[in-house]
């Protein structure tokens, strides 16, 4: 059972819609869903992330001991510099996604809404004589995002985690409202996975079921070092790096714009050929509309379904494109 992060003080804004699952407590739009795409792709505004899991690791060895847990190089990770990493199950499959920055003294790190109890359960039973101090720091710490390009600045209370992608601000949770008030406009959740769909990017929970390996959703490289020692998992890692491939891929789908509804998370994909009754090919993982591409979706497909065939999800048409390479 996930415990769920405290409502946002920030859904008594003018306008706010309350966010569905996984994101409960934060809002899923501010009343103009494309307007905050836009917003938000030409870098403006901030988003509100604070029902994530907010975690720290504090003690001198802190870099050198996640070293031995994540599948990200650490050791040596300078102040500053932001990474993302997973934490496997023994056969490889991913258990966790965290996304963090060391400020010189402290990892901070965050992670899916409701998922920061599990994280700091496994961390906790890795200590053994390493000189770590793990924290939630959830109740205390609220996660915001300002889009690449913001001009916004940091308060000084905060610590910055910045990306391609933009900056995460881990920010005191007292100092929200007046955050808001000085960066806005709020922009809701929904217009930020929209653009994380059209940039392909995986979502712990969303694109994972309990056997994904980071190879079928684009993983290597970006959140998996592949030169780097040994840690829960490696082996998977390496022999199908190495020698084979994944049995399934990530893929990118143009939906068809004629249907009123999305099709959920989960939803059967199969061949357009086969037709609503055919062979389930994979399963629908985050569907979205986009302020320029129409309806989207990421789907998670078995690896050997042609590139160019056409798809039902849910039994909406889809046309695929490729995200990882079979």
């Amino acid at each position: 059972m996930l415990r769920p992060t405290p409502a946002s003080p920030l859904l008594s804004l003018p306008g706010a819609v309350p966010a569905e699952a996984p994101d409960e407590g934060v809002a899923a739009h501010y009343g103009d869903l494309f307007r905050e795409q836009r917003a938000l792709a030409d870098g403006s505004g901030f988003v509100d992330l604070s029902h994530r899991g907010v975690v720290t690791v504090t003690g001198p060895e802190r870099l050198s001991w996640l070293h031995l847990l994540l599948t990200q190089h650490v050791s040596d990770l300078a102040p500053g510099h932001a990474t993302e990493a997973l934490i496997l199950s023994a056969h490889g499959h991913i258990e966790h996604a965290v996304y963090l920055v060391d400020d010189g003294a402290t990892t901070w790190m965050h992670t899916e809404p409701g998922h920061q109890e599990a994280l700091i359960a496994y961390l906790e039973s890795m200590k053994f004589f390493y000189r770590v101090e793990v924290a939630d720091r959830t109740d205390e710490i609220a996660v915001v995002h300002l889009p690449a390009g913001s001009i916004a600045e940091a308060p000084e209370s905060a610590v910055v985690r910045e990306t391609a992608h933009g900056r995460d601000l881990f920010l005191p949770r007292e100092g929200l409202e007046s955050f808001a008030a000085e960066s806005g406009p709020a922009i809701g959740v929904l217009a930020l996975e929209a653009l994380r769909v059209e940039a392909h990017r995986p979502r712990l929970g969303l694109e994972t079921d309990h056997r994904t390996i980071p190879h079928e959703l684009g993983w290597i490289g970006t959140a998996v070092h592949l030169q780097k020692g040994c840690y829960r998992g490696q082996e998977t890692v390496a022999r199908v790096h190495n020698l084979g491939k994944p049995p399934r891929r990530l893929v990118f789908l143009h939906l068809d714009g004629s249907e009123v509804h999305l099709p959920p998370h989960g939803a059967p994909v199969r061949l357009a050929s086969d037709g609503e009754e055919g062979r389930q090919l994979g399963f629908l993982t985050t569907s979205a509309r986009h302020h320029e591409l129409g309806p989207i979706a990421l789907a998670l497909v078995k690896r050997n379904v042609p590139l160019d065939a056409q798809l039902l999800a849910g039994g909406t048409a889809a046309a695929q494109e490729v995200v990882v390479e079979p």
